[in-house]
């Protein structure tokens, strides 16, 4: 396990500095409630120029946006990952995040999962314990 997976550190690393229009994110546990933090994340980042992919296993559209059901029915590069579910839920999609070959993967408040963490580490992975809103706010995204 990861000495460090429980500190909520944010490192920014040179080489994820790229364009918002560059920059593909994909919201695990995307939500149409506006007073979710996952729905708040997306509307910003969209706003801000990001390409944004939510992802639920219901929902159709979110924001005008299309939601994908499944992580395995995206075929395209993912700069980010932002985590909004538990390790409860994480634990059944470990092989479909790993497949996913995120760059970055945000874990927000409540979606510490320090074995998926040390996973995705050793899969190149960066990986953060960190809230996307705060990071966003702080130009530290």
């Amino acid at each position: 396990m990861n000495p460090q997976a429980n500190n909520f550190k944010v490192v920014i690393d040179p080489k994820l500095n790229l364009l918002p229009q560059q920059h593909r994110v994909v919201i695990l546990g995307a939500s149409s409630k506006m007073d979710r933090y996952a729905n708040k994340a997306q509307r910003e980042l969209m706003e801000m120029g990001y390409q944004v992919i939510p992802v639920h296993p219901k929902l159709k559209e979110i924001e005008g946006i299309t939601v994908v059901n499944n992580l395995r029915d995206i075929d395209q590069p993912v700069h980010t990952l932002t985590m909004y579910i538990g390790a409860a839920r994480s634990q059944a999609l470990i092989a479909d995040i790993l497949n996913l070959h995120p760059q970055r993967v945000i874990f927000n408040p409540g979606s510490e999962f320090p074995e998926l963490e040390y996973k995705l580490q050793s899969n190149q992975s960066l990986t953060l314990q960190a809230c996307t809103l705060v990071m966003l706010h702080t130009n530290q995204f």
